[in-house]
């Protein structure tokens, strides 16, 4: 008969009974081991003690319940798993539960690879609690897989729909083995960011805190963009705010998003601040630093000064992203006026309006004159479309 081990401390693995061929066990247990630890998907990890502590029973394994009987969806329990997982999924519990050994690392990453939907995933899911429990209780081997496994699985969740699945990977403590990263939590970032989804940002944003994962780079440009995607104002400064705090280095990227988000608010005093740790990084402008300063000038009133900037910044590009200022500057007249005055209160708009349309005229002429070669329809200036008149 098969036994359930549930209780996966330290306690309960010394606490074992000792089966009267424990010395045939220790022998079959080392060679085991001498396997596993040649193999790449377990390097690192290391055997406690001498093998003769290893005298385990020949305790078998039941598959979870859990995820068949847990009050899941019923659409989910009646899924019909992908063919190639099942058959990999059969394998690996005959391996782990019947022939008390580590199965193949291929089929491990086999299993991940074909992942499709969201019951494959309760099935990989099963297999990695399944192979954990082993290593722990037959082999000693307390450390988890090592972090590629867990960025793999999270991308498996991720391209199977299995968000909630692809959050479990990113806790510190947990019964898959699973060695969380950041790397691991920008999967699920990415997919917020192609469905706009801020629900999700926020709940990787708390289990990265929760889990003591680094913020990086890589990290602040995801959760600009979505943020800016979204419209989330205080939602980017929460977080650009720690960020900074933890000491992260921005990118050009999200300095730029940053810059373009307080422009189109209107929030001069947030811009100018940016601003200010921008260039404490970094000398240079980009196209979209540059214009949000030019627009920040603007909503001061301050049209000459931003003809400078954008001069200025003609002049250190390179050719190649120099053509970029052209569509910047026709984005400038067509789109952001309107994004401008729709943040600012009803009362402010119809004199915003107004300013805008004489300090933008006056900017591109000066620009315009100074030889910037470039075709500027000033039209939209003049639409009483969407603009307080």
């Amino acid at each position: 008969m098969w036994r359930r081990v549930s209780d996966l401390d330290q306690s309960s693995q010394h606490n074992s009974v000792v089966d009267s061929d424990s010395a045939m066990q220790v022998a079959s247990t080392a060679r085991r081991s001498s396997r596993l630890l040649h193999s790449p998907f377990f390097s690192g990890f290391t055997l406690r003690n001498c093998y003769a502590q290893l005298t385990q029973p020949q305790t078998h394994f039941m598959i979870s319940k859990a995820f068949y009987s847990s009050g899941a969806d019923a659409t989910l329990q009646s899924t019909t798993p992908t063919e190639s997982v099942k058959e990999l999924y059969d394998k690996m519990l005959d391996s782990v539960n019947v022939k008390r050994s580590m199965p193949p690392n291929a089929w491990l990453w086999s299993m991940i690879s074909n992942c499709k939907h969201h019951h494959d995933i309760t099935l990989l899911f099963d297999v990695l609690t399944n192979l954990r429990r082993f290593r722990l209780s037959n082999l000693r081997i307390h450390d988890n897989f090592n972090c590629n496994l867990c960025r793999e699985v999270t991308k498996a969740c991720v391209h199977a729909g299995a968000l909630d699945f692809g959050k479990k990977a990113l806790w510190k403590h947990n019964v898959y083995g699973l060695s969380p990263s950041v790397a691991s939590a920008h999967h699920l970032l990415h997919y917020a960011e192609d469905h706009n989804d801020t629900k999700l940002l926020v709940d990787v944003m708390k289990l990265i805190k929760k889990n003591d994962l680094p913020l990086q780079p890589g990290t602040a440009d995801i959760v600009f963009s979505i943020c800016y995607n979204t419209d989330e104002w205080e939602l980017m400064n929460k977080y650009a705010k720690r960020f900074v705090k933890a000491g992260v280095k921005l990118r050009q990227t999200s300095f730029g998003t940053w810059m373009q988000f307080a422009a189109k608010r209107g929030n001069t005093e947030s811009l100018w601040k940016i601003e200010k740790l921008r260039s404490e990084s970094m000398k240079q402008h980009t196209l979209a630093t540059g214009f949000s300063c030019a627009k920040g000038l603007l909503l001061e009133h301050k049209p000459s000064d931003a003809v400078a900037v954008i001069h200025a910044l003609n002049q250190s590009l390179s050719d190649a992203k120099k053509s970029g200022i052209k569509d910047e500057l026709q984005k400038l007249v067509s789109v952001w006026p309107l994004e401008v005055i729709k943040h600012q209160k009803e009362e402010d708009r119809k004199a915003l309006a107004a300013s805008l349309k004489s300090d933008i005229l006056a900017f591109v002429t000066d620009l315009l004159n100074m030889g910037l070669g470039a075709n500027i329809n000033l039209e939209d200036l003049n639409r009483k479309e969407g603009i307080p008149q």
